[in-house]
């Protein structure tokens, strides 16, 4: 093989394209068939009732989910995203709120506070690229009500420093583990630290069932209220139909209620979380094994190393221009990099910087006393190792060839730019 890169006419590592970064998609099979064909042959695809007696997938979800991760509820929605804002109408949180949120996660995260009435503030991250708890408490006022610490890429957050940092401020804490299902921290599963945990099954996601996903909560009030937001305020299960007891508890609510179809994929792709997981987290470490020693990269830090989920492995590289070198050079040699949101704050999005929403008023960002501002440098840390950071994107399926292609294009281009 030619040590010229290919971006300068030499021969890549690679002809044949990475497997696409899809681990719960890549990883379906008979088990998701079977159940979704007994689901149609049921001709029932609503969880409550049908033509037939519902099969009850995604109850079933529900409870090899929270047994998975050690919880006591679980509710299954339809998207990460309503994770998010169910979980946040279960808490309460609403207008003349505001909840802090990392300065590096998917718009979603952001997205979801404004969607319930609040305003999120950003808080810097360190070199985990999660949330700084250090930097808590410069987001700190008296509007403040909750945090949503986001576990981004399979790498955990130090979940015990934002949980003393949120009792400090009686903060209530909604875990968005979307991109990291599986992960722990300190032999607990991420998700079960705070209030409420909230998870993903999109299609490029650990598990997938297309759009889906969960909330977890060890607080039966909490859990009781997440129900009966998803469902219209609606609890079936304790009481029917449309409770008109006034003294009851009830409140009006949405649709969030996933369908016994991705119910069914979901039933089949939570009993392979753990084998998803270790393929890929030895997927990782052979590839981090094999590029250690070279000289300008460095590692995204591992809050727990034990609870990494191994779909990603995020570096950084000495500057900007480096970086954006190397992975030009990385995706001629057929081994490319990614890089997180524009490699930017995800404030700098034009719908946050300029707090564009869809009604005309302005409303959630015009509700306080003060005037909402957020600027491109609020968060250093962030821009910093936003701009000079990649990642390789690691599924299960990778094999070994693939693992060893990527530690040879590692070196030959480190070779030529750093």
């Amino acid at each position: 093989m030619s040590e010229k890169l290919a971006i300068n006419g030499g021969t890549p590592v690679r002809s044949i394209p990475m497997p696409p970064n899809y681990p719960g998609a890549t990883s379906m099979g008979k088990e998701e068939e079977k159940e979704v064909l007994e689901v149609l042959a049921s001709q029932t695809l609503f969880r409550y009732y049908g033509p037939q007696n519902p099969l009850m997938k995604v109850k079933q979800f529900e409870t090899d989910t929270a047994k998975r991760l050690g919880a006591k509820n679980c509710v299954a929605v339809t998207s990460g995203t309503a994770s998010l804002i169910v979980a946040l109408h279960a808490a309460g949180i609403g207008p003349g709120d505001k909840v802090i949120v990392p300065a590096c996660t998917f718009i979603a995260t952001p997205g979801s506070v404004v969607a319930v009435g609040a305003v999120p503030v950003f808080c810097d991250i360190d070199e985990s690229m999660t949330m700084d708890p250090d930097k808590i408490k410069d987001c700190i006022d008296p509007d403040v009500k909750a945090i949503i610490p986001v576990a981004i890429l399979g790498y955990p957050c130090k979940m015990d420093r934002i949980m003393e940092e949120a009792k400090k401020y009686n903060l209530l804490v909604i875990e968005d583990i979307a991109q990291s299902m599986g992960s722990s921290y300190q032999g607990k599963a991420c998700g079960t630290f705070g209030d409420l945990g909230c998870f993903s099954l999109q299609i490029n996601k650990i598990l997938s069932s297309g759009e889906g996903g969960c909330v977890v909560t060890n607080d039966d009030k909490l859990y009781e209220r997440a129900v009966r937001y998803h469902d219209q305020g609606m609890f079936r299960e304790k009481e029917g139909f449309l409770n008109v007891n006034e003294e009851a508890d009830i409140f009006l609510g949405a649709d969030y209620r996933m369908s016994e179809l991705s119910g069914a994929v979901a039933c089949a792709q939570i009993k392979k979380l753990d084998s998803i997981i270790e393929k890929m987290l030895k997927n990782m470490r052979m590839i981090q094994e094999g590029i250690k020693d070279i000289e300008g990269i460095q590692f995204a830090t591992e809050n727990d190393p034990a609870g990494v989920c191994g779909n990603s492995l995020i570096m950084f590289f000495p500057t900007v221009e480096k970086k954006k070198a190397f992975c030009a050079a990385m995706e001629a040699e057929g081994t490319p990099l990614s890089a997180l949101y524009n490699s930017e704050p995800i404030y700098m999005v034009p719908q946050l910087m300029q707090k564009r929403v869809s009604n005309k008023t302005g409303f959630p960002f015009n509700q306080f006393d003060e005037e909402i501002v957020y600027t491109p440098d609020m968060c250093p840390t962030a821009t910093d190792l936003m701009a000079r950071h990649a990642w390789v994107a690691i599924g299960p399926e990778h094999t070994e060839q693939e693992c060893k292609d990527y530690i040879a294009a590692f070196h030959k281009v480190a070779k030529e730019i750093l």
